[in-house]
């Protein structure tokens, strides 16, 4: 291991563009919700092809999602303020590639091709740069929880960790407000261009108030990297098409599994795995990695089910079903905070399993939802739940990074967030397949009303309205089952979350 000396700069400010960093990051991967609607007026893609338009909010997921673990492993290899500065010039660049994205249209397809082609190739441009653009935002998560261990001795990681993942969710919050402002003043490019300048004060600040990272004399399974990240990618795109099985479908699941298979095969082989064997048989780091699985799961049922609820059942404009969920989103970085410093003190399980407990009563309190439902009682459902999700943050982080050793404390980061978004796009898929199959069923015994011949113009309304009323309480009761399996996710991460026993006293003896 080569560790450099320290610069004379006080940990807390060092830590400032790591912040902004994941800020700017996490505000990318939200963003696209509101500028969605302009990018296809511009790129003359019609409502009717939502479902590819959709992707360039999923492509970032799954941009976020490929290269995190290999970019971890690097990191402990490389040093964490290098790679975090190679993954915020990775990011400017996929940011720039997305923003000329009608120059390509209008200058270099268009005039070489038919209409309909040209708009097809620009939208899978706009895709593969979000992808691109994602893989260096999804890396600086998992380094900047690792370059708190550098920065931070043992024992006093909590809060810095809970700021951070204060930072990531603030910026995901933030992020549709941030994309509405530039649509409205701007253009939707706009939200790319100002990436540029801010990662570069972000680069000048990490150059200056950073040391050099500690750096570990360990080679980097490349291989083993790309096995991964193929499969991890084919299983994302896979569980995408589970609510409408194909043979497609099928041959991703087998490349999924197959090139899973031949990566764990040569971690159990190779002299220097991507993964090492070693920090699984850590019982805290293998149970936060299990607790985030489920959390992620739970969290994008709320995530999807809040505004939809809204702009369904509820009959709301997409603002308000963006600004209902924001009740629960703007808890997340008070309850990421407040975590933090309770793992100075306590146990972590004990934050770990009140934030699960909070978030599994939210979703209990939201089931019970009607039509009806008004303030004060929505806030404090949401907010309870924001709360809850926000608490697990630091715990989660610290019992995957304080148990596998300083030399794969990157490692670590990079699996246990890797762990959240896979358990994301598994709830995901399951949300779409189960709920489309469900819905059906709740409405079978619907039938649409017809006219009689002796009805007045009132009884035909009476009649409609009835059919309405009919559909909303299906739609609702389709909802208060999503909410309740979130609530039954929560609490079964608590037996999970239960074997994350690492203590403040174990940390400060290390």
């Amino acid at each position: 291991m080569t560790s450099p000396a320290r610069r004379s700069v006080r940990p807390a400010l060092a830590l400032v563009p790591a912040l902004v960093g994941v800020f700017i990051a996490a505000d990318d991967q939200t963003v696209m919700v509101t500028i969605l609607p302009q990018v296809m007026h511009d790129l003359k893609v019609q409502v009717t092809e939502l479902d590819r338009a959709s992707w360039t909010i999923t492509g970032y997921l799954l941009g976020y999602l490929v290269g995190i673990p290999l970019i971890g492993r690097l990191s402990d290899s490389w040093g964490h303020r290098r790679l975090f500065v190679l993954s915020m010039l990775g990011f400017m660049v996929g940011s720039v590639a997305v923003a000329i994205t009608p120059v390509v249209n209008e200058s270099l397809l268009a005039p070489r091709m038919s209409a309909e082609d040209a708009q097809r190739w620009t939208l899978w441009w706009l895709v593969g740069t979000r992808v691109f653009q994602a893989v260096g935002a999804g890396a600086m998560v998992p380094i900047s929880i690792a370059m708190a261990g550098d920065l931070f001795p043992p024992g006093r990681r909590a809060l810095p960790l809970g700021m951070i993942g204060a930072a990531a969710e603030a910026g995901g919050v933030i992020g549709p407000l941030w994309g509405g402002l530039f649509v409205r003043y701007l253009d939707w490019t706009w939200v790319f261009w100002i990436n540029v300048p801010l990662g570069l004060a972000v680069i000048v600040a990490m150059m200056v108030l950073v040391a050099p990272s500690p750096r570990y004399a360990t080679r980097v399974d490349f291989t083993g990297g790309a096995l991964l990240a193929v499969s991890l990618a084919t299983l994302t795109l896979g569980l995408a098409r589970i609510g409408s099985p194909d043979g497609l479908l099928v041959a991703y699941a087998v490349v999924a599994a197959a090139t899973f298979a031949a990566f764990v095969a040569r971690q159990r082989t190779t002299e220097h795995p991507l993964l090492p064997v070693a920090m699984f048989r850590s019982w805290a780091f293998t149970a936060a990695s299990a607790t985030h699985l489920l959390v992620g799961a739970a969290l994008i049922i709320a995530m999807v089910t809040i505004p939809l609820m809204a702009n369904t059942a509820l009959a709301l404009t997409p603002l308000e079903g963006g600004l209902r969920l924001m009740r629960m989103t703007v808890g997340i970085p008070v309850g990421a905070v407040l975590g933090g410093l309770a793992c100075q003190w306590l146990d972590y399980r004990v934050p770990a399993v009140a934030g699960l407990a909070l978030a599994a009563l939210g979703f209990v309190l939201m089931s019970g939802w009607d039509i009806q439902i008004a303030e004060p009682a929505l806030t404090i459902h949401l907010a309870i739940a924001g709360l809850g999700f926000g608490l697990l943050i630091a715990p989660i982080a610290l019992s995957a990074t304080e148990t596998v050793g300083e030399e794969n404390r990157g490692t670590g980061a990079a699996t246990v967030t890797a762990m959240r978004i896979v358990g994301m796009t598994l709830g995901l898929a399951a949300l779409t397949a189960w709920g489309s199959d469900r819905f059906q069923s709740l409405v079978s015994g619907i039938s649409l009303p017809f006219a009689l011949p002796e009805d007045t113009a009132a009884q035909s309304q009476q009649r409609v309205e009835e059919f309405d009323s009919q559909l909303r309480d299906a739609g609702m009761d389709l909802f208060s089952e999503f909410f309740l399996i979130a609530a039954g996710l929560c609490v079964l991460a608590v037996a999970t979350a239960t074997f994350m026993a690492w203590s403040r006293r174990r940390a400060e003896e290390r």
